[in-house]
């Protein structure tokens, strides 16, 4: 079983999300956390169009904010988040930035390593972008292989989950509750709430949009310019709020510091 301690605040430091980012912790200070948890979050988004009024940003922006309050909550680690995705069929839209395939596996497994070298068994990437998930779980499988073949000492403890913010189950319920089909599948109203409760700006660019075409296949970036000309995929952001983006949130990290506090306490193979 991993240990679960919470992250050590500093020095009179606020138990607030500053407490539990990576990147202003010292080296000696996540030596020392790695003592009482094992656990830490990666926070995987994206980079691409979400429809004209949306931002391009919203999968970063929503995986990040999921996963520090999920690290707020129960005290584990958050990394700085993985901001570049998988989005090739995204490329049509101005602004979008992808990972082909091969490079997010790389760079995933990569962090999943480097983590695992430093005593890390437990590796939860809270995503906001569903086409990360495929690759995510290859470089997933790809890491363990790794770890074995390098010899880790925790090579047989690791393990890593990846977890959709954006499907966990009561998010999901909200989201038809309140849109219904007109939540659609991509710039969907849900995550465009969720960016209007982080970034009041964004709602300067909420307007009313002509119905959205239907989801379908996606063959590639002009395939999906021809078939989705705005982006959207059947959803109507416009019916987003703040008010519905702090629910999704609080939803969001409810379910997810579960589904962390049962991943942390799954004993390892030995």
């Amino acid at each position: 079983m991993v240990a679960t301690s919470p992250a050590p605040s500093l020095p009179g430091e606020a138990p607030d999300q500053a407490a539990i980012r990576l990147q202003l912790r010292s080296w000696p200070e996540v030596e020392a956390y790695l003592q009482g948890c094992k656990g830490v979050i990666v926070p995987l988004g994206s980079t691409e169009q979400h429809g004209p009024t949306g931002a391009i940003g919203t999968d970063a922006l929503t995986a990040e904010a999921v996963a520090l309050e999920v690290g707020r909550r129960t005290g584990v680690l958050v990394t700085p988040t993985q901001a570049f995705g998988m989005a090739e069929h995204h490329l049509g839209f101005a602004g979008t930035i992808s990972l082909q395939p091969a490079t997010l596996l790389a760079v995933l497994h990569d962090v999943v390593l480097s983590l695992a070298r430093h005593g890390f068994e437990r590796i939860f990437v809270i995503n906001g972008h569903g086409g990360n998930i495929a690759t995510s779980r290859a470089a997933f499988a790809q890491a363990y292989g790794t770890a074995a073949s390098r010899g880790l000492s925790n090579a047989g403890a690791l393990r890593c989950r990846l977890a959709n913010w954006f499907t966990a189950a009561p998010v999901s319920a909200l989201a038809r509750e309140l849109y219904g089909k007109r939540e659609g599948h991509h710039a969907t109203p849900s995550e465009i709430a969720l960016t209007l409760a982080l970034e009041p700006s964004l709602q300067a660019k909420q307007r009313p949009l002509p119905e959205a075409a239907p989801a379908g296949p996606i063959h590639g970036p002009e395939d999906f310019r021809r078939r989705h000309p705005d982006g959207r995929m059947g959803s109507d952001p416009f019916l987003a709020s703040a008010e519905h983006g702090q629910q999704f949130l609080d939803l969001a990290a409810t379910a997810l510091a579960a589904d962390l506090a049962s991943f942390l306490a799954e004993p390892d193979a030995s």
